[in-house]
């Protein structure tokens, strides 16, 4: 068995479970591992007549670079954050903000359009129902935007980048769908008034609540465990 050890520009347990379903229509890999502490950021891929050019192919077609690395392997110490600095971090406020603001961007289309069409064509839905279509909506519309942006931006296939999208936190999108509702409703009371402005002016607070309730989730994901591939 041999084994062939990359340097990767990969940054995040998303970036694993993507270059791992990669890597699964490789011939002959037995065994892959990754080492996000080396500063390296390793991939260690073994097995049997291993196919060089297909794995690194695997990678570029997956948006990240690869290179066969020829140096020590082994596991460097995590870096602990003191818990004093732990909520200070400037930069992942600002990555967890653009994260959540595309995560907005999806839901939204998804919510308000639901609702929109049902107050103009099923005006007799229940609320409950309503909440329930919208908050499906949502998930969908944004799980479907994340899909085209790993697809446009970092060039997967569409397998590949609807695996990615649906990856990503659920826990996130449905926090935000239910704070974008609960606060439409308790200023409109759940009626689409299309010409009246109070009922498109009460779409910025939905909005506000939809982007603050899941921001600091995300932030803690991508401090503690530096999880996100947006």
């Amino acid at each position: 068995m041999e084994t062939i050890t990359l340097k990767t520009n990969m940054h995040c347990e998303s970036c694993i479970n993507t270059m791992k379903l990669a890597l699964k229509s490789i011939n002959n890999i037995a065994e892959i591992s990754f080492n996000m502490n080396h500063p390296e950021k390793l991939a260690i891929i073994s097995g049997n007549d291993l196919d060089r050019i297909g794995i690194l192919s695997a990678f570029t077609k997956a948006g990240y670079s690869a290179k066969e690395y020829i140096g020590p392997a082994f596991e460097f110490e995590e870096y602990k954050i003191p818990k004093s600095l732990f909520w200070k971090n400037l930069t992942n406020w600002k990555r967890a903000s653009f994260n959540t603001l595309n995560c907005l961007i999806g839901c939204s289309l998804g919510d308000f359009g639901m609702i929109i069409f049902l107050q103009a064509y099923y005006p007799d839905t229940s609320m409950l129902w309503q909440m329930i279509l919208a908050i499906i909506a949502g998930l969908s519309t944004s799980v479907a935007l994340e899909s085209s942006i790993l697809r446009v931006r970092e060039q997967f296939d569409w397998a590949l980048a609807f695996k990615t999208a649906l990856s990503m936190s659920f826990i996130s999108m449905i926090g935000m769908e239910i704070a974008m509702n609960t606060t439409d409703f308790m200023i409109t009371g759940g009626k689409a008034s299309f010409n009246t402005y109070m009922y498109w002016l009460a779409l910025i607070p939905a909005m506000i609540a939809g982007f603050l309730l899941p921001l600091p989730y995300n932030y803690y994901k991508l401090q503690k465990f530096n999880k996100s591939c947006h």
